[in-house]
């Protein structure tokens, strides 16, 4: 399996802004769709963005128009922007691939992002 490791998360007031980066490792990046997800405690991780390998994107209701999915084959990583956060966006994000996340990839240790005041 490959390995994947986010980063960027923090604590951020609402309304404000924070870029996420998941750099992944040991298998080839440029042949999977990939997506971020986000958890919190007591419930399941839920997909909030997706981008295919050629870069057609798809987002969530909650996150449409706020959040951007990106991705660097070159560095073999994928970003979110995420702009006008909210309190409701708090969770650990995480990076994996869109189709049966943690078969090729494990799962990394995720990223806290907390938004609040």
């Amino acid at each position: 399996q490959g390995q994947l490791v986010e980063s960027g998360g923090g604590l951020v007031q609402p309304g404000g802004s924070l870029r996420l980066s998941c750099a992944a490792s040991g298998r080839p990046f440029s042949d999977y769709d990939m997506g971020w997800y986000r958890q919190t405690p007591g419930n399941q991780r839920e997909l909030v963005a997706a981008i295919t390998t050629r870069g057609k994107t798809n987002y969530a209701d909650a996150v449409k128009g706020r959040f951007t999915i990106s991705r660097d084959n070159a560095k073999n990583t994928v970003y979110l922007q995420m702009n006008s956060l909210k309190p409701e966006d708090t969770a650990v994000y995480y990076c994996n691939t869109r189709t049966f996340p943690g078969r090729d990839y494990t799962w990394g240790q995720g990223t806290q992002v907390t938004v609040s005041s």
